[in-house]
């Protein structure tokens, strides 16, 4: 399985260091892939085989991008992997799916190893289920999903740091809509947390969580991994 902890515009470069350091410990006889998103601000060079990846680049390896993060400064750290597409970029930051698909060719074309997230807003949602599937296949639009290095994360807007997720049956009928149109492993995000992870990751085509503000706590996320691994061992 695949356990992801975002880390947002949370932590700071000593605090990742340390966090990356706790989990490698933890994870080192498990056998989950593990991936962690510190700021910009915190990303380094770490001895671990964790992946950590950034939360978003710019697509241009430098360049007169005032306040971006370009290829050059992941390059300096070896980082390889990216979020692309979360809905704070879409809903908060207002990147169209113009800019992520730009965004999304260039790093394929450098062959980062991609998460690429899709999701609908609550409005959306109540609008039915054809026309939500719709807009979050829509998502898809311009994306290579043949590609070799990506995983989908699923992540309704709506739950994202609410404390409210669909029910197990929503997130496994929607999860294996998507898989029925994309053949990657599949994610799911939005409200994940320490006490109801283990139940989310048993679900039928749920291939792991990508966790914000309930994996800032080490102990919590390393917890996210046992249980991974528990239902992985007894499968």
């Amino acid at each position: 399985m695949i356990i992801a902890a975002n880390f947002k515009a949370n932590m700071t470069r000593a605090t990742s260091k340390e966090y990356i350091e706790k989990v490698n410990n933890f994870s080192q006889s498990l056998s989950q892939d593990i991936y962690i998103f510190p700021p910009a601000t915190a990303l380094d060079t770490f001895d671990t085989n964790i992946n950590v990846g950034s939360q978003n680049a710019y697509s241009a390896q430098n360049g007169a991008f005032t306040g971006e993060t370009a290829l050059e400064q992941l390059e300096e750290f070896g980082i390889d992997t990216i979020l692309i597409g979360h809905s704070e970029r879409r809903h908060v930051l207002k990147e169209t799916q113009e800019d992520i698909a730009r965004k999304f060719a260039f790093y394929k074309e450098k062959n980062f190893k991609i998460i690429y997230c899709v999701g609908e807003t609550l409005e959306i949602r109540e609008s039915g289920n054809s026309i939500m599937m719709k807009y979050i296949l829509d998502q898809f639009t311009d994306i290579d999903v043949t590609y070799t290095n990506l995983v989908i994360a699923y992540e309704p807007v709506w739950a994202i740091g609410t404390g409210l997720t669909p029910t197990d049956l929503d997130i496994e009928l929607i999860h294996t809509a998507i898989k029925q149109e994309v053949e990657k492993p599949l994610l799911y995000g939005g409200s994940v947390k320490v006490d109801n992870a283990k139940t989310i990751l048993a679900l039928n085509n749920v291939d792991g969580i990508l966790v914000g503000s309930a994996a800032l706590k080490v102990d919590d996320f390393c917890s996210m991994i046992r249980d991974a691994q528990d239902i992985e061992d007894n499968n």
